[in-house]
């Protein structure tokens, strides 16, 4: 009996947890937004139409964003851009973490996956033990030259924070190329193992 309950209280739970946390974080990208643009909306909502409607700034701070993501498509607006990032990163405090958060910015969000072309499996950190990868780049001839092989630049992510790891240098012959996709294998890696990937490891090597 008390084995059922024990089986029960784990499937609830697997149900519970991913839905409550994500009302939690939903209840909390509103909360956030009411007090970051709500000060400035609720003066303006109340002498206007009498009430202000909770979560109207989650919509407004999207077509702020939206705006702002069109100004800094066009011309002028890189230009501006690249001249306020410039005096960022020259800031105390604000050139430690602003290049940090930008380039986790870039991995959530781009399609280039900061330049992760894919995702490989190598033998690492000793041989015998596998780990995921993903493949960044050839590393440069003079490399290779010192080195008499052709190696591929990898990026070995850690757990269960896939944003800082390794970069280590792999023979092209050693390195297995999957068809995981880069989303499934984060998921794999925050898990800490528990999510596998969907797709299947190709036989071979290409």
């Amino acid at each position: 009996m008390w084995g059922k309950i024990r089986r029960y209280f784990i499937s609830g739970l697997v149900v519970f947890l991913p839905l409550a946390l994500t009302v939690y974080l939903f209840v909390l990208t509103i909360n956030f937004s009411d007090g970051l643009l709500g000060k400035f909306l609720k003066p303006y909502f109340y002498q206007e139409f009498g009430f202000y409607p909770r979560g109207i700034s989650i919509i407004i701070g999207v077509l702020l964003i939206i705006l702002i993501g069109f100004m800094a498509t066009n011309y002028f607006g890189r230009k501006l851009h690249g001249f306020f990032e410039r005096l960022v990163v020259k800031l105390p405090f604000f050139k430690q973490v602003y290049p940090a958060i930008k380039e986790i910015s870039l991995f959530l969000f781009t399609r280039d996956r900061l330049a992760f072309r894919q995702v490989v499996i190598v033998e690492y950190p000793r041989q015998g033990l596998y780990s995921f990868g993903f493949l960044t780049n050839e590393t440069s001839k003079k490399i290779c030259d010192f080195t008499g092989k052709e190696l591929f630049s990898v990026f070995i992510p850690s757990a269960p924070g896939p944003f800082t790891g390794y970069v280590i240098m792999v023979p092209k012959k050693q390195v297995i190329f999957t068809d995981f996709t880069v989303e499934e294998t984060i998921k794999y890696i925050v898990s800490g193992g528990v999510v596998n990937p969907i797709n299947h490891i190709p036989p071979g090597k290409k």
